[in-house]
């Protein structure tokens, strides 16, 4: 017997069995009417509401459901409400601008749009068919209660999500992430990370990004407790730790640093010692402060690399047995790698040194992109753009070979940032590029030509992207030069300019 894997199993399973168990916490801050506290009963409620709500507007079957959203108990219940009942959500970076909001909701064919509150004015010149602002006033008209919906049969190979990433173009990509795909990552998740029902996980992750590691769906069918997290704050996060006794969260480096920085002020014990475990990704932080996790918060780290195309999970790298007897800072040479392959995942290092991916959670493919969806999938191996090496197992990220700047855990397209700079009047040349930061792993750095006779300055070029780029992706600094070296044949070689800013570093991320 075979049954189709569906990210609706996660749900059901929660409500079966612990169906009067509250199963998230919602931020109580939330600028409409919070959710508080919700079983797991009455989440499954919503999500069938949701998807009898969507019936009744005539969304079918595959269409498209975009939501920019911070972090609340709404956007986890989309999911579900979504995804479970045969459409496809499309979760959207909440940072980015109107136009590239636009754009996604154009790209993907959306029909609904469901809208955060803080959002609400910003976003409102964006088309599309429904429009809804998250709240007490649109749950009325987005959630029926008085119908069962449709359930619509699922087949696994069925596009769940799509999630749009930033890529080597100036436009976003649309990653197809099936059923199978979400469902095994989820899986994969809990297992290697020893999940359970006792575990109340804190959403210090954005919900949007890769379906937040898949951990909405992992803790779900486990019968965790979700805590929303609205805003990444570092005594905030100590304070819900304390409070909620929280045992699970996610982040990004910046994330790490924040936390660490707030426990420096934290009045009395660090709390969660000996209790949290902390999943970082995006790039790994330095030795250093692995070291400061484990001996001055007393949580474990772990770590895992992957990408949106992955799921996200591809390796995981947390403490074995073998390495309990070692210092500190032995284990935190050990933990700073990304990590050996998770189950059922394969990878490789070809000549030109790219890492190479085969797994149940890569990518259908690029919505509506069949060249480049070729491209990233030839050979019958994901092609990730990054450089890195294999060492008993363990895979160390060394490089970018993308033109790819990850700050503060969200990618950034160079050549995004390029086409933008190239909009303004005074620039003639520019080149992009991530440099290192101790805060944000890297920064975006653009280097400028001007053109003869024009002048502008480093303030006003970096304001002319934020007017045009959602914030993160416009550079926190501008050098000028008279030229940039070019190949014979013309091209830039982003690796040579990125050299003198990361020559006393091992490796070329960051």
């Amino acid at each position: 017997m075979q049954t189709p894997l569906s990210v609706m199993d996660f749900l059901d399973r929660a409500e079966l069995v612990y169906g009067d168990r509250v199963g998230i916490v919602d931020e109580p801050s939330q600028p409409a009417a919070s959710w508080g506290e919700v079983t797991y009963r009455r989440m499954g409620e919503l999500a069938r509401a949701q998807a009898a709500g969507l019936d009744r507007l005539g969304v079918g079957r595959g269409e498209r459901v975009a939501i920019v959203s911070h972090n609340s108990a709404r956007l986890m219940t989309s999911l579900y409400g979504v995804s479970g009942h045969g459409r496809i959500l499309v979760p959207v970076n909440f940072r980015l601008r109107a136009e590239e909001v636009a754009y996604i909701v154009e790209q993907s064919g959306a029909s609904v749009l469901l809208v955060d509150p803080e959002l609400e004015e910003s976003l409102a010149g964006v088309p599309v068919k429904h429009r809804f602002t998250l709240g007490a006033e649109s749950d009325t008209l987005l959630y029926d209660f008085d119908r069962e919906p449709v359930r619509y049969p699922v087949d696994e190979s069925d596009t769940a999500t799509i999630n749009y990433t930033s890529g080597t173009t100036a436009r976003p990509k649309g990653v197809q992430l099936t059923h199978r795909n979400l469902w095994l990552n989820a899986v994969l998740m809990g297992l290697h990370f020893g999940a359970s029902d006792r575990d109340v996980y804190l959403h210090t992750l954005p919900m949007f990004h890769a379906n937040g590691w898949g951990m909405p769906f992992a803790l779900t069918g486990l019968g965790a407790r979700h805590v929303v997290l609205r805003k990444v704050d570092g005594p905030e996060i100590l304070r819900r730790v304390e409070e909620q006794g929280v045992t699970f969260m996610c982040g990004a480096p910046a994330v790490v640093s924040m936390v660490l920085e707030a426990a420096a002020d934290w009045d009395g014990p660090v709390p969660g010692r000996d209790r949290v475990r902390m999943i970082v990704a995006g790039a790994p932080p330095p030795t250093s402060v692995i070291q400061r996790v484990e001996e001055e918060l007393g949580w474990e780290f772990m770590q895992i690399y992957g990408l949106t195309e992955t799921s996200p999970v591809v390796t995981v790298n947390r403490t074995r047995a073998e390495w309990d007897v070692l210092p500190a800072a032995e284990r935190a040479e050990r933990l700073v790698r990304a990590g050996a392959p998770a189950l059922g995942s394969q990878v490789r290092v070809d000549e030109e040194g790219e890492v190479l991916v085969r797994s149940n959670t890569v990518l259908a493919g690029y919505w509506e992109q069949p060249a480049e969806s070729a491209e990233a999938l030839r050979d019958d191996w994901f092609h990730t753009g990054d450089g890195g090496t294999l060492d008993d197992g363990y895979l160390t990220i060394s490089d970018r070979k993308k033109d790819i700047i990850i700050t503060g855990g969200e990618n950034v397209s160079s050549i995004e940032v390029e086409d933008c700079l190239y909009d303004h009047p005074a620039v003639a040349e520019v080149a992009v590029i991530g440099v290192p930061d101790e805060k944000w792993g890297e920064t975006v750095k653009a280097l400028v030509v001007l053109r003869e006779g024009q002048s502008a300055t480093e303030a006003e070029l970096i304001a002319h992207c934020k007017q045009r780029l959602a914030g993160y992706k416009a550079p926190t600094s501008v050098e000028f030069r008279d030229g940039l070296v070019r190949t014979a044949t013309g091209k830039l070689q982003k690796f040579r300019l990125r050299e003198p800013y990361w020559a006393d570093r091992e490796r070329k991320v960051n």
